[in-house]
């Protein structure tokens, strides 16, 4: 197999991984609106299911990162996607929140320990041509396991009861399995690259300033993002009087569109460049907010869902290899901290939209996210060129 082909593979199987790990994310979600219904929690004690999750990721994944950086971590891959798979499959089998907690835990240490070692794998099967690119297929398969989560989990719990959440310990099994069985070549990947990055001289000088910066528009962006996945299919029951499945319906279609915008944002990105994509995409989000917040139409609702995906989904690719071109001789770190600590900012903040929800309105809520989008969005017009950038526009 040649070079090029063996490389396209390696993207092609990371994106793979993306899914099985993120059909998991996709599923906590979901699986809310039947542990309120199931045992009457508050919208923000159902929320903190989140909160814990990311918070696992904020300190694992950067930390997977940095290791990665230092040496090989390809047994994180598919430890990390046996994990993720196995502790949803555990929130149906507790009927204790400590019990859920432990599960969601498990679930997010699988889904940290999975990303900043196969965005590293994508980064270097990349040429700087097509980085985004890349990343977009890499992305699109972790959006695509987003909006699978939830129609699997909510046909799988409405058929055999919670038990049904064992399905995913079963996808996880399969998937695990694959990605042992390629263990050497990952592994033989990462080590031709290490050697060819020490023998050809580092890759740039970091800047940390630089990516400190993206940080803050990617911590803006975590909330929108998180608030999304957490109240969207609460806010199809309860606002637009909707049933449980048809809220897990419109989570699916918010995250299919969101694959699909992924896809197109790596391709954009890589022609328009990363900074441009980042500052229009998330221009979107506060308007069309804002409207579906003032409709209770349904179709109207619906359509609203495309300008907010757009928003959303968009910026993601460009960001993750904004940060690799700031942090060139610590991809793996980058990775951890883009997909990691700034991404669980969400999290944290969900609790405390669900706290708005429970006082005043789920309306309420999608209020407090239109206005906190407003400080990405100025934060993103004050991003620094990358030396990939620079060099282009010098050119």
């Amino acid at each position: 197999m040649g070079a090029l082909q063996q490389n396209t593979k390696y993207k092609y199987l990371m994106s793979l991984g993306h899914f099985c790990s993120d059909i998991n994310q996709g599923a906590l979600s979901a699986v809310l609106p039947f542990l309120i219904a199931a045992h009457g929690y508050s919208y923000a004690t159902a929320a903190s299911l989140v909160m814990i999750s990311n918070l696992v990721g904020s300190a694992v994944q950067p930390l997977i990162g940095y290791l990665s950086d230092k040496r090989s971590t390809t047994w994180a891959i598919p430890a990390g996607v046996l994990m993720a798979g196995s502790g949803i499959a555990l929130t149906g089998f507790t009927s204790s929140f400590f019990g859920l907690c432990i599960a969601v835990v498990i679930s997010g240490t699988g889904v940290s320990l999975f990303h900043p070692q196969a965005v590293k794998l994508v980064n270097y099967a990349s040429d700087a041509n097509n980085k985004a690119r890349s990343i977009g297929i890499f992305s699109f398969g972790g959006s695509l396991g987003f909006s699978l989560g939830p129609m699997l989990v909510s046909t799988a719990i409405l058929a055999v009861g919670m038990h049904g959440t064992a399905v995913f310990l079963a996808l996880a099994l399969i998937s695990s399995t694959i990605f042992f069985s390629q263990y050497k070549s990952m592994t033989e990947l990462g080590a031709r690259r290490a050697s060819a990055g020490k023998s050809g001289g580092a890759g740039g000088a970091d800047d940390w300033r630089a990516f400190g910066r993206l940080c803050f528009v990617i911590f803006g962006r975590s909330i929108m993002m998180c608030g999304m996945n957490t109240f969207l299919a609460l806010y199809w029951i309860h606002e637009l009087g909707q049933t449980e499945r048809a809220g897990s319906a419109a989570l699916s279609v918010y995250y299919a569109m969101g694959a699909i915008c992924t896809l197109l944002g790596g391709r954009l990105a890589d022609r328009f460049g990363c900074r441009r994509m980042i500052k229009i995409s998330l221009s979107f989000f506060v308007p069309a907010v804002l409207l579906l917040v003032l409709t209770h139409n349904l179709y109207l609702a619906s359509a609203l869902l495309l300008p907010i995906v757009a928003s959303l989904y968009f910026s993601y690719s460009p960001m993750v290899v904004l940060g690799q071109q700031y942090l060139p001789n610590h991809v793996g770190f980058a990775s951890g901290v883009t997909l990691g600590l700034a991404i669980s900012i969400g999290g944290i903040m969900a609790p405390v939209l669900g706290m708005v929800a429970d006082r005043f309105s789920l309306s309420a809520a999608f209020c407090a996210m239109a206005a906190l989008a407003v400080v990405p969005l100025t934060a993103s017009f004050f991003l620094k060129p990358a030396e990939d950038e620079r060099a282009e526009q010098s050119a």
